[in-house]
């Protein structure tokens, strides 16, 4: 009877192993060269794709790396932020903290020439990742080894936007948490903002430093420019009125976005706080004169970002179109 017992025992003990390790390999989660078996180009496609695209429209590189800061950021990296507006979600690219967010067509170019080679296999949100990648390697910056295998989410998270995703006009400790809650610590925070370096500010979001009095913590050598660039006390968002954020070097990926803000030209409040602020100004100058320190501390962020969270194994979906949740059957 014992040794009935003993049996059954270490029959379920086997069961529950087998069981673990099945579930294991049906959900590896995500992996490096995930598509190796079924779709082996499709990280060489995204980056001919950002190629072309970047020599088209150049701008299109900001708007990529600005993607993944936007949906990885709020809960998971699920592409989420992609998708259209419905009768009963609104669309994260409809919210005031989405302004001037655009390009996403480019993201759907991806994912056609993709699925003209593996349809059905490679997720939008994997594209949104990877391009992201790239486009900051077409602006000089660092080529960053990535895990793929992400699935994509079926639902909006323009609810809970505000709650998670860190405003330029926060408190750098509010700051300093909601990246912390993604397990970015401060240099890599100091490091992603760094990601300023290229594109431009829109002057809606900096006016509020120029008008009704300018800001006395900015250069007032920068001054005339911002004022030149941003006549308006409130500018019309549709119109074309924006401050590169570096004057120097405003399509490369550099450096000199933190000398920038150590003389006080940072253009958005998070930008003069990272300078000021006792937990993040050592971090600052560090990056300031060290560009291989930047690039290091940048690429550990990043990747920890692309990581927040993701849908793997069975979860999510694939979508057949990225601004568009698959219909259920």
């Amino acid at each position: 009877m014992a040794s009935r017992a003993l049996c059954f025992f270490a029959l379920l003990s086997l069961s529950a192993v087998l069981c673990f390790a099945e579930s294991n390999e049906e959900d590896p989660g995500l992996v490096m060269n995930f598509y190796s078996d079924s779709c082996p180009q499709a990280e060489d496609i995204v980056r001919e794709q950002v190629k072309l695209l970047y020599k088209r429209h150049k701008n299109t590189a900001f708007s990529w790396l600005r993607n993944i800061f936007h949906d990885c950021a709020v809960q998971s990296c699920d592409a989420s932020l992609l998708l259209d507006s419905t009768r009963r979600s609104l669309s994260e690219k409809e919210m005031d903290r989405s302004f001037g967010m655009r390009n996403f067509r480019y993201i759907e170019e991806i994912k056609e020439a993709i699925e003209r080679e593996c349809p059905g296999v490679v997720s939008c949100s994997d594209i949104l990742v990877l391009s992201a990648r790239e486009g900051v390697v077409r602006l000089g910056g660092p080529f960053i080894p990535l895990k793929t295998g992400r699935r994509d989410g079926r639902r909006s998270r323009a609810e809970i936007l505000e709650e998670y995703l860190p405003d330029h006009n926060e408190s750098m400790s509010t700051v300093l948490e909601k990246f912390s809650a993604m397990g970015i610590d401060t240099p890599g925070v100091v490091a992603l903002l760094g990601a300023h370096s290229v594109g431009r500010t829109h002057c809606v979001k900096l006016v509020h430093r120029l008008y009704p009095e300018v800001d006395p913590a900015l250069n007032p050598d920068h001054v005339p420019h911002m004022l030149k660039k941003c006549p308006d006390s409130i500018p019309d968002p549709k119109a074309v009125q924006y401050v590169r954020n570096d004057r120097g070097t405003p399509m490369i990926f550099d450096n000199n976005y933190y000398r920038n803000i150590l003389d006080n030209k940072g253009l958005m409040m998070v930008d003069h706080q990272l300078a000021t602020d006792k937990r993040t100004k050592p971090y600052v100058k560090k990056m300031a004169k060290s560009q291989d320190y930047f690039f290091k501390e940048f690429t550990r962020a990043f990747t920890i970002l692309s990581e927040n969270n993701p849908l793997t194994g069975d979860k999510g979906e694939i979508r057949q179109q990225c601004n568009v949740a698959n219909k259920l059957h």
